[in-house]
Order: C-alpha cells, then sequence, then structure tokens
C-alpha cells in the first residue's frame, strides 16, 4: 500500500472514529431520557382475556363501555376465512351494529390508513376492534388515535401528538408475535418511500385484548415461526436493554422462556390450543417488556430489510438475531447468563458453568430454536449499494430511540449486511429458501 493511500484511510479511519464519538454521546443521552420518562410516565395495561371465551368476554366489556356501533379492522384473508364472525356474531346476538373494514395490507401505508378512518367516521363508528396481526392492529390504532383527535393520521407521527384519548380500541390478536395490543407505539409505512413511521403515545393503548387459541391455531407452520420469533426478539432485546428493570425482566424472562418451550410445539401441530394460547400471552409479555425497556439492532436492521427487500418483519428479525446476540455477547455476558439460568435452560450439569459459558450456551439454543422452527437465513435480492443508506436509517433508529448494550458504528452494521447477503447468496436457490422471504 503507498503512503498515500495509507494516509488517506487513516484519515476515513479517524473520521469515522469521531462520528461513532459524536454519535455514541448523543445516543446515549438520549437513552437516559428515555428512561427518565419511562419510570415517570404511567403506561396503561389493557385488560386482558384468555381462553375460547376471550372473544365473548372482550365484546361484553365493549358492550357495557357504551359502544353503539363498531368499525372491525382486519384483512382481506382472515375476512374470507370468516375469522371476525367470533366478533360480529356475538355483536348481533346482542343488537350491536358493526362496520367491516378489510383493506388492511402488510406494512399498511398512511393511504391505507386514511381510507379506514374515513370509513369509520363516514358510519358513524363509537369504538374499534382490530382483528389480526401486527400490521392491522398499528392501523387500527392510528385510524382510532386519529379519529378521536379529529386529525389526520400523519398528524400524530413522532412522541406524544394526540391531545385527546383515543377512540375506545380493542384488540383480537390473530398471530403470537408483534405484542402490539400492549404497546404505546403504531407503525405506519410512507407511500412514497415505505419507510417505517412511527407514532408513540400513552393513549394509544388498547383497553383490552382478547387471547383466543382456536382463532390462531389455522396459522401457517412457517408464520407462526416467524412470528414467535419476533415474541422471542423482543424478550431478548428488552433483557439486554441498558432501560431494563425489575418489571420488564419479568415479562421479558416470562417471553422467552415460553416462547423456548411452547413455539415448536405451534410450530409442530398448530392445533395444540395451549401451545397457541401460552404463545400468546408471551407476545402478550413481549410487548409489555419492551414498552419500557425498548428494542434495539435486531428490530433496527429488521425494518430496513423490510422496506427494502419486501421480507416479512419476524423473518427479518430472525435472521439477524443471531449476529446481533454475538455482538453483545461481551457487554451482555452476566445478563445472558442470567437469562439462561431464569429460564431453566440449564441442567445440574452446568450449575458451575462460567457466565461465558452460559452466555453461549443460551445463543446456541436460540440457533438450535431458529433451525428447529425452519429458519432459512435468506434475504433475496440484497444489493451493496443499498447498504450505506440501510446502515444509516439503522443506527438513527437505535440514537433515537434504543438503549442498546452495544453501539455500533456504520461500518458494523455495513459489516452485518455483508455477512447476512454473503450467507443468501452461498444459499442453494430451493424452495425452502424461496418459502422463507
Amino acid at each position: 500500500m503507498s503512503l498515500t493511500k495509507k494516509i488517506n484511510r487513516s484519515k476515513l479511519m479517524s473520521t469515522e472514529t469521531l462520528h461513532h464519538a459524536s454519535y455514541l454521546a448523543i445516543a446515549k443521552t438520549r437513552a437516559k431520557a428515555l428512561k427518565a420518562f419511562s419510570l415517570v410516565m404511567p403506561i396503561p395495561r389493557p385488560m386482558l382475556f384468555v381462553g375460547e371465551t376471550a372473544c365473548d368476554e372482550l365484546c361484553d366489556m365493549l358492550i357495557n363501555e357504551g359502544a353503539t356501533k363498531v368499525f372491525i379492522v382486519t384483512d382481506a384473508v382472515l375476512n374470507k376465512l370468516g375469522v371476525p364472525a367470533k366478533v360480529t356474531d356475538y355483536l348481533e346476538k346482542n343488537n350491536i351494529s358493526y362496520h367491516i373494514f378489510e383493506g388492511i395490507t402488510p406494512d399498511p401505508t398512511f393511504t391505507v390508513v386514511e381510507e379506514g378512518l374515513q370509513q369509520s367516521i363516514d358510519a358513524g363508528c363509537d369504538a374499534v376492534i382490530a382483528i389480526g396481526g401486527g400490521s392491522v392492529i398499528d392501523a387500527a390504532k392510528m385510524m382510532a388515535m386519529a379519529q378521536g383527535n379529529n386529525c389526520q393520521p400523519k398528524q400524530l407521527i413522532g412522541l406524544f401528538k394526540a391531545k385527546k384519548s383515543s377512540l375506545p380500541l380493542y384488540c383480537v390478536p390473530t398471530t403470537a408475535g408483534t405484542g402490539s395490543e400492549a404497546t404505546l407505539g403504531a407503525v405506519v409505512s410512507n407511500d412514497r418511500t415505505h419507510q417505517k413511521e412511527l407514532s408513540i403515545d400513552p393513549k394509544m393503548v388498547p383497553l383490552a385484548a382478547a387471547i383466543d387459541p382456536t382463532i390462531m391455531q389455522g396459522m401457517p407452520a412457517h408464520i407462526t415461526a416467524d412470528t414467535g420469533v419476533d415474541v422471542l426478539t423482543h424478550a431478548l432485546e428488552a433483557w439486554m436493554s441498558a432501560n431494563a428493570n425489575a418489571e420488564t425482566d419479568y415479562y421479558a424472562a416470562s417471553a422467552a422462556k415460553t416462547v423456548m418451550q411452547y413455539l415448536p410445539r405451534a410450530y409442530a401441530d398448530g392445533s395444540d390450543l395451549k401451545a397457541r394460547e401460552e404463545m400468546g400471552v408471551a407476545a402478550h409479555y413481549g410487548g409489555i417488556a419492551f414498552n419500557k425497556a425498548g428494542l434495539g439492532y435486531v428490530h433496527a436492521i429488521a425494518h430496513q430489510l423490510g422496506a427494502y427487500y419486501g421480507i416479512a418483519h419476524g423473518r427479518a428479525n430472525a435472521i439477524v438475531l443471531p449476529y446481533i446476540l454475538d455482538l453483545n455477547r461481551e457487554a451482555s455476558e452476566k445478563r445472558l447468563a442470567k437469562l439462561a439460568k431464569k429460564i431453566n435452560l440449564v441442567d445440574r450439569n452446568q450449575v458451575n458453568s462460567s457466565d461465558g459459558e452460559l452466555a453461549d450456551y443460551l445463543i446456541a439454543k436460540v440457533r438450535e430454536l431458529l433451525e428447529t422452527v425452519g429458519i432459512d437465513p435468506v434475504v433475496k435480492g440484497m444489493q451493496q449499494s443499498d447498504f450505506e443508506a440501510i446502515a444509516k436509517a439503522a443506527a438513527k433508529e437505535v440514537s433515537d430511540t434504543y438503549a442498546v448494550p452495544t453501539y455500533m458504528p456504520a461500518s458494523g452494521i455495513k459489516d452485518i449486511l455483508m455477512r447476512i447477503k454473503t450467507a443468501s447468496d452461498e444459499r442453494p436457490n430451493d424452495s425452502s429458501a424461496t418459502k422463507a422471504v
């Protein structure tokens, strides 16, 4: 290497070091502010109904609260399968009218949310029930909040933009994944850029949620896997967060333990109602955990993979998760070892193992779970020319929102992206790879 190239390379490294130091200072300051906020700002909890009669109990609550016409938010596939009937039949028996909006698409855009909002207003609805996965629930949150505040959904993007309460909102999750029915945030995609924009407000937390395992039993195995690993990611990122506390630890550990035990069962046999119910509660607990502790690089990078390459959110999390566990391995060694013990991964032969050994064992068990539920680490169509923008957006999401144990420079994120691309390029172009995306 010539002297000129060495000097230029040295300057580049020095510039990146300075940028990372500045990024680190800003990120840590914001993380401390978020922690202070989480300690003083009360976050409401939805009433939770669990079991085969959960939908009836949720409807009883809605009726008792005085709803007269319900806006039901779902998607076309669920509506065609008749999933909302468990709610609508009960409403009809109790003489409560309703209007169904089935226009929700994966990663719904502002146009979709605005269309639903207008239908709810035109129909004169005074309560909302979301029946679906994370996209449906997030869209319903935005519609209910916008109608309650007599504003457009775009005006709610950011922190604490709502001045009034949301329209009464109730949720029936059909997947065990996002935990959105328990959280104070909602994500909507920008129609033009397809970037995800976030609204955060305690007023957005639904009043109640029904975890009904009979509704979830028809979920295909690959979606069960993707959404289940999303739950595990919520739990692990909340556990490793610098803003974790005793309360979030309880819910994160419970969610992680349940996923490790019951996700393989739900994946292998969709009609296993015990596994479905446990996974539904785990998703809810995961939402409670990251409500306060936050998430991390897994979600930040996964959000970008979804935006750029159209990969399902849960699958994107599953692909990125092992890389971030390796990244956090040193900083989170004691925490990961504690979690391994807390969720009963450690047998009597390992009681004297070091923290490092237990952390490695936990990470290995996570990788084993991913293989068990058929996660194929493929992202099709990755372009190295996208990596700069992806890394910048992911780094900003982390610095703005999360309190992670290890902060990376942009080059670190790009390195992970390159490793994912290399692993994807090396995989055979078979049916399993196609199914994964």
